[in-house]
């Protein structure tokens, strides 16, 4: 049973890691990540945008200093934002984000984003247009980027490198061009939304593929109507997919939990998960999907529940940086 997959260049990932969108609470993830640790976890995926690198910089130290764990043993992801999506600024944003992690190197990095954003006269914040509006990035292409992004693997600050949120289209602009094939593409993907033509892509070039919201985010609605009350363009069609009939039926027949079924169900495919929790026992039941497979029966049923190629976040990030 498979619990790790070699990325290109033999660097070794574990298939389930614990996700930190939305974390920002010193003490709150402090004691998610002790609980994820203490179950096992090793694989953490972060950003620089998701404002917590600091937070689990301090943990990560603190479990390492205690003689707890090794740097080693962790696989750490971090993104490169937005307005870091230039090859001028491709180096300062990760050393930024290595910094606030308390560490030398990251084992993966991704672009979260193929759409870039200007920096603001401090070269770090976003800058906004007098209209209120994100100013974009129009003076590079993805291209120039990627070539960014393969030098922080030679100069050893990345082991791996991949990217986020891109389509088909902008994925094969950077392989076309690349010295370096992305190691990883991380992408919302669940039961319900399957992505099947980026996962046939990245299989043609052997490169694997990390599903964030594996159950769906069922958060993710009433963070959008807290956060973002105006923008009416981002989707709220979450799905109920941990109170879906037929992943119901299944736990009970496996004896698992809704979650462990669709986090299983994904990981037979050989698709990397980062489940996201701040409960502890929620945080130990998702880690637990080794010990059981799901038959090919399941597997189909399970495949029914698609509700085609629509996703719930709504950004459009087709109209990116050029090629």
């Amino acid at each position: 049973m498979k619990t790790h997959v070699e990325l290109q260049g033999g660097v070794v990932m574990p298939v389930i890691g614990f996700g930190t969108w939305q974390c920002r609470n010193p003490q709150e993830l402090e004691r998610a990540v002790d609980a994820a640790l203490e179950a096992g976890y090793r694989h953490f995926d972060t950003a620089y945008s998701y404002g917590n690198e600091k937070i689990l910089g301090a943990i990560f130290s603190k479990w390492i200093r205690e003689g707890k764990l090794k740097r080693e043993d962790l696989f750490i992801v971090t993104k490169l934002p937005n307005q870091g999506v230039h090859p001028d600024r491709v180096g300062k944003f990760l050393k930024l984000s290595l910094n606030n992690l308390e560490m030398e190197y990251v084992d993966l990095f991704l672009i979260h984003n193929p759409a870039g954003l200007q920096t603001a006269e401090n070269g770090i914040d976003v800058r906004y247009e007098e209209n209120g509006e994100v100013a974009l990035e129009l003076t590079t292409t993805l291209p120039e980027v990627w070539k960014a992004m393969e030098e922080q693997v030679t100069n050893g600050r990345a082991r791996a490198i991949g990217v986020s949120n891109f389509s088909v289209n902008q994925l094969e602009r950077v392989v076309k061009n690349a010295r370096i094939i992305p190691a990883n593409h991380q992408v919302e993907l669940n039961a319900t939304y399957p992505r099947r033509e980026i996962r046939e892509f990245c299989a043609k070039y052997g490169i694997t593929v990390c599903a964030y919201a594996p159950l769906g985010s069922p958060g993710r609605k009433a963070y959008y109507e807290k956060s973002r009350p105006n923008n009416a363009h981002l989707k709220v069609n979450v799905p109920n997919l941990l109170n879906n009939p037929i992943v119901i039926e299944l736990a009970k027949k496996h004896g698992k939990t809704p979650a462990q079924i669709l986090l299983r169900f994904l990981t037979q495919q050989d698709v990397i998960v980062i489940p996201k929790s701040v409960t502890p026992e929620r945080i130990m039941e998702n880690v637990k999907i080794f010990d059981f497979d799901l038959d090919e029966d399941d597997m189909e049923e399970l495949g029914t529940i698609e509700n085609g190629e629509d996703g719930t976040w709504g950004f459009d990030w087709v109209i990116g940086l050029p090629g």
